[in-house]
């Protein structure tokens, strides 16, 4: 059974799928026919279907987050690979697959990732800096076991906003020895917090974003984590206008960078400075690294990758 990474054009298969996202849409025709619009998915990858001619049963059989058996074929649509889906049924307990089989998720055990996460954290020398920082983590640190970082963008799988945490950790460690001006509390503080609260600004299920939630859409992840930093304050008795506190609140509301992106400040700290560039060269990287590594092995480009200017990476081969 082929994995969706492995899919060429003109491939005609058969297997099991999650079915990540279904839309009932309408032809263009005279008269207009119900079809469905997918996103079919497993631990390689994703991929857009259509499932034509569906009927009222189809309607009230299929939805999204169901695994199912798929008879299709694959094919180039304005360049890009898509499923034309020519059967499907529901998965049945007898075809021995199970939803964690198809869905991806960080390369790393999330326990090992909140592990690596807590002893950054523990490893913060000023006290009043670690307890804002527990405080702020102990709100989310069952959703970090599964969590993703984004809907669509980077880390967006199971366990992927640890997973970010902990590769932005490993640079904020490199960079501090390589440029000892920066505070290594603070960078380690601001990685853990910059994106704290993305499990309460995102309705997510097995490392599938669903929608934002209503706080999320609201408010949003940034402001969040910036209110969370005062009312550690509070509990921990710590005086509001403590540079430390002024300091933590820029490095979670900077990180951004510009308005339009979210930020209601630039980064006009050091750390803050630092922090913005990791975060993006790891979320850039590892937009990517998933892109390479879900795109067809037959295919020498990905798809446009969004965060990345909306162009697609070429997948280099050197001969040795």
């Amino acid at each position: 059974m082929k994995q969706i990474n492995q899919l060429a054009p003109q491939d005609e298969f058969i297997g099991f799928f999650l079915l990540r996202e279904l839309t009932v849409k309408q032809t263009n025709g005279n008269p207009p026919k119900d079809y469905f619009d997918i996103v079919l998915c497993d631990s390689t990858g994703q991929l857009s279907a259509k499932y034509w001619d569906v009927s009222p049963s189809d309607k009230e059989t299929f939805f999204p987050m169901g695994l199912v058996k798929v008879q299709g074929m694959a094919h180039l649509y304005r360049e890009k690979l898509q499923i034309k889906i020519t059967k499907m049924r529901l998965a049945a307990d007898s075809d021995g697959v199970s939803l964690t089989d198809f869905i991806r998720s960080a390369p790393i055990r999330p326990v090992d990732l909140v592990f690596a996460i807590k002893q950054a954290m523990n490893a913060i020398q000023d006290g009043e800096i670690r307890k804002v920082v527990a405080y702020c983590v102990q709100k989310v640190e069952e959703k970090l076991m599964h969590y993703p970082a984004a809907k669509t963008h980077h880390h967006a799988y199971f366990a992927g906003l640890a997973y970010h945490m902990t590769r932005m950790l490993e640079i904020g460690d490199f960079l501090c020895k390589q440029r000892p001006f920066l505070n290594p509390d603070l960078i380690r503080a601001g990685i853990i917090l910059h994106d704290i609260a993305k499990p309460e600004e995102m309705t997510a299920e097995l490392g599938i974003v669903s929608d934002y939630s209503l706080k999320g859409k609201l408010l949003g992840h940034i402001a969040m984590a910036a209110n969370w930093i005062t009312e550690a304050a509070i509990m921990e008795n710590i005086d509001l206008d403590s540079p430390k506190i002024i300091a933590l609140q820029h490095l979670v509301l900077s990180h951004h960078n510009l308005g339009e992106w979210g930020s209601p400040v630039q980064p006009q700290t050091a750390e803050a400075v630092a922090l913005h560039q990791i975060d993006t060269l790891d979320a850039k990287l590892q937009m990517v690294e998933d892109a390479l590594d879900t795109t067809p092995e037959s295919e020498e480009w990905t798809p446009f990758i969004r965060g990345l200017e909306n162009k697609p990476i070429y997948r280099m081969k050197l001969e040795p």
